[in-house]
């Protein structure tokens, strides 16, 4: 999967100055293009465009600064339809506009090529299993929240207090399934998983009972799931099993991850320190 994924990166590097599409990319690394973006992300820490985008703009000043084409020459070869938009972006990643960088031969920032390696890190192992499971719904109440990389999402916090005691009880009794009691169950993603972009959050429980009046519901078709199990302090465990199963679980099992909804189910101490966590993947088997 690394190799295959490098390969990916040099057609990146072959084609900064023409249109790139993430479908090639994906059948150069032989995954979908859901599943490159989600590990991609994870291993990067950057949406795949980010990247396109910061490797464009470094190989853009390079020209710039070089001298010879004019400024909307440069624009127009790395993609950008007119002088002013590529001014706007020049000046985002470098803090210097592209006329004053030619002028005075500024200090520009570099974003790096990015290759993957294997390291081989054997101090600890990842307990999962995989679970075909019939369609179900996840009824509780919902929410759009920024989406928050490290530390506690402050929108979800707020928004889990002011669900009344009597709402959760009332949730609580519709659990008949795996994963039972209540869950939070992130859906609908940006693509890119960039830190703020938006995403659809339930507090529920998994049920086949429809939802009741004032409740929100989201129905799941059936399908695979790759289930993990996690101990921990709160939330850094629970934030670190993600990306680990994306940098570590998925590279190594025939599996990649498909659209549907993320499923958490945490049970925290006493004090709120500590987290007994199980994570949902929807997941299908690679053919190669």
């Amino acid at each position: 999967m690394l190799e295959r994924l490098n390969q990916a990166m040099e057609h990146i590097e072959d084609h900064l100055d023409q249109r790139i599409e993430v479908a090639d990319l994906a059948r150069i690394a032989v995954t979908s293009e859901y599943h490159l973006r989600r590990l991609f992300s994870a291993l990067a820490g950057m949406p795949l465009s980010e990247y396109i985008r910061r490797r464009r703009l470094t190989v853009a000043g390079a020209d710039v600064l070089a001298g010879g084409p004019t400024l909307l020459e440069i624009a127009v070869r790395y993609g950008y339809t007119s002088g002013e938009a590529f001014a706007r972006a020049f000046r985002a990643m470098h803090d210097v506009g592209p006329g004053e960088a030619r002028r005075s031969g500024a200090s520009l920032r570099c974003q790096p090529r990015l290759s993957f390696r294997l390291t081989v890190e054997g101090s600890s192992s990842m307990r999962y299993r995989v679970v075909e499971k019939g369609e179900f719904r996840v009824v509780g109440r919902k929410i759009r929240v920024p989406l928050v990389h490290n530390g506690v999402n402050p929108a979800i916090a707020d928004f889990i207090r002011g669900i009344g005691k009597e709402t959760l009880d009332r949730v609580e009794s519709l659990s008949d399934q795996e994963p039972s009691g209540i869950v939070g169950v992130s859906d609908n993603l940006d693509p890119s998983r960039a830190e703020g972009t938006e995403l659809d959050y339930y507090h529920g429980v998994v049920t086949g009972a429809p939802a009741p009046d004032g409740l929100d519901a989201l129905t799941v078709p059936a399908g695979t799931w790759a289930v993990f199990e996690s101990s921990g302090p709160f939330p850094q465990a629970l934030q670190h099993l993600w990306r680990d199963v994306f940098t570590q679980w998925f590279p190594s099992n025939p599996y990649r991850s498909r659209p549907g909804p993320e499923i958490l189910r945490t049970r925290l101490s006493q004090n709120g320190t500590q987290a007994d966590a199980e994570l949902w993947i929807p997941v299908e088997r690679t053919t190669s």
